[in-house]
Order: structure tokens, then C-alpha cells, then sequence
């Protein structure tokens, strides 16, 4: 696969970039960056800081990847960004390298970030995930594989989002979305299983069936959560990779889990 860099486009010496990447006009590659091969970036585009990109990557016009954090703490020193194959970065997207020296905001691969998304600084991105136009994470925010983040929604600082999980257009996540679930709302709320997005997984009728008893127990019995998660580590089916995952995931839960809705 031949280079194809336009006349007008900037790379910067000390760039990287592998077989068969496209820069288009007045693209701009930085010096600290890494292209992987058959990555394509369209006119306008910016890719700069510490950052690696994998195979196959697509930005496009006038996105921003590798810019500096817009955290405060912000001391110097070179934290990077590390991306991994098949992204899709449309429009106006911004994804910003971490704070500290040495730090990296990570994102995984086979992702689709639509128009005018923003990921921060210090933030853990798995692969599979979409996130309509205008979504908006915060700094140090972890979102696990297979997620759907509905146009505009936003996720406060540090809080954590579970795989499977969707996040509903317009909410406000300030609390850890467990995975399988929908939130929605402004503080978002727990408001169903996300069915459609698990049968497009290919999940079971006995895994949906799991996932329905995982919700009614923590969202529909009345349970405070301490007796919610102590009833599903008990019961007959604790040891499903759906009742582990969400054990899992609440043990580790600093934010606490999303309260459930009317």
C-alpha cells in the first residue's frame, strides 16, 4: 500500500507512519506521533502529543486527536494517548492525552465516535463502543467493551460505565452504570435492560432471562444494595458470567451504582 501524503498536509519530523497511511490537505501529523498502517486522515485533520494510533484508524475533518489535557493539574512532562485499530473519529471529535508524566488515556479498538465527541484526559475506553454526536466523557472515566452512548449524553469525572451497558441521549451519568443496563435521565437513572443491544451481541434466552433477574433484585424488589448484592451472591445462579461480571462490577464501584428509576 503506497503513502499518500497531500502537498499541503504538515508532518512534522519524527513522525511515524506506517504502510499505506493518507494525510489529506492541510492535515497534521505532530512529531511525537505514531500512525499504524492504513490509517486515513482527512483533510483538516490533527493528530499530535504523545500518541499512538493502530492499524486502520479513520479521522476526519478538523478532528483533534492528541491534543494537550485541559486539566488544571497539568505539570509538564510528555503523558500520551494510546489508540488501538479500526477507530472512526468523525467531526469536530477531541481525545485528549493524560495529565501526569507517563500517564496514558487509553482507547481500545473498533470504536465509532460520531460528530463533536469528547473524551478527556486519564481515560480508560474498551473496544466495540459508540458514541452519538456530542457525547461527552470527563476526565479519568472508565467505559468497558460494547457501550452506547446515546447524543449529548454526559459522564461525570471518574465514574465508570459497564459493559453492554447504553446511556440514553441528553442523560447525566454521576453515578457507575452497571453493566447490561439502560440509564436515562438528568442524574441518570437505571430504567431497564438494554435488550436490543444484548441480542445484538448474541446474547441468549438464558443469559437475557439472568440479566432480567439481575435487575428486578437490584432495582425492583426494594432492597437496599447492600442486601440486593448479598442476595445475588447467594443465589442459584452466582456463579453466571452475567452475575459475576456485575458482582464484580460493584465491588469495585467507588461512585456507587446508578440508582434505579420510576
Amino acid at each position: 500500500m503506497p503513502t499518500i501524503i497531500h502537498p499541503t498536509a504538515i508532518i512534522e519530523p519524527g513522525a511515524q507512519l506506517g504502510a499505506g497511511v493518507e494525510v489529506g490537505a492541510f492535515g497534521f501529523v505532530g512529531r511525537g506521533v505514531t500512525l499504524g498502517a492504513g490509517t486515513r486522515l482527512h483533510h483538516h485533520a490533527s493528530v499530535e502529543g504523545n500518541t499512538i494510533l493502530g492499524e486502520g484508524c479513520e479521522v476526519f475533518p478538523y478532528a483533534c486527536i492528541g491534543g494537550k489535557t485541559q486539566d488544571l493539574k497539568f505539570k509538564g512532562g510528555n503523558p500520551g494517548l494510546r489508540i488501538g485499530a479500526r477507530n472512526v473519529f468523525r467531526e469536530y471529535v477531541t481525545v485528549h492525552c493524560a495529565t501526569n508524566d507517563g500517564d496514558h488515556t487509553v482507547v481500545g479498538s473498533d470504536n465509532v465516535l460520531l460528530g463533536a465527541c469528547h473524551v478527556a484526559h486519564d481515560c480508560v475506553i474498551g473496544s466495540h463502543i459508540v458514541m452519538s454526536n456530542g457525547a461527552m466523557i470527563a476526565g479519568h472515566v472508565t467505559i468497558e467493551d460494547h457501550v452506547v452512548i446515546g447524543g449529548y449524553g454526559g459522564i461525570h469525572q471518574f465514574c465508570r460505565v459497564g459493559a453492554y451497558a447504553m446511556l440514553s441521549a441528553t442523560a447525566k451519568l454521576v453515578h457507575d452504570l452497571p453493566p447490561f443496563f439502560i440509564a436515562d435521565g438528568t442524574p441518570a437513572e437505571v430504567r431497564a435492560i438494554n435488550r436490543v443491544g444484548l441480542e445484538r451481541n448474541g446474547f441468549s434466552s438464558e443469559q437475557l432471562d439472568r440479566v432480567k433477574q439481575l435487575y428486578r433484585v437490584l432495582y425492583r424488589e426494594g432492597l437496599n444494595r447492600t442486601q440486593a448484592l448479598e442476595k445475588l451472591a447467594e443465589h442459584a445462579q452466582a456463579g453466571s458470567e452475567e452475575f459475576r461480571r456485575i458482582l464484580r462490577f460493584a465491588q469495585s464501584s467507588e461512585r456507587g451504582l446508578a440508582p434505579g428509576g420510576r
